[in-house]
């Protein structure tokens, strides 16, 4: 006799979002277009309206340049206040 077949249990894997928090009007609509050939990230608020394009490096995914969007948008609204 054998023992019994156990359930085989699979680890799921979080993924990566594809839509992001807007840091202006604090909407989940941000889209971001990379184009790894110009080496250039377009990151677009379909709620505001907020559009800006960044440089990258050929390796960045989108979170990266997300990340990277984030943290120069709030240093504007630093050197402004």
């Amino acid at each position: 006799m054998g023992r019994r077949k156990r359930r085989v249990v699979k680890i799921v894997k979080k993924k990566l979002p594809n839509v992001f928090e807007c840091p202006k009007c604090g909407e989940i609509s941000v889209k971001i277009s990379l184009s790894k050939s110009s080496g250039t990230a377009t990151i677009q608020c379909g709620s505001c309206g907020l559009k800006e394009t960044i440089e990258i490096l050929s390796n960045f995914e989108a979170i990266d340049a997300y990340c990277k969007f984030v943290d120069t948008f709030y240093k504007k609204i630093e050197a402004n206040a």
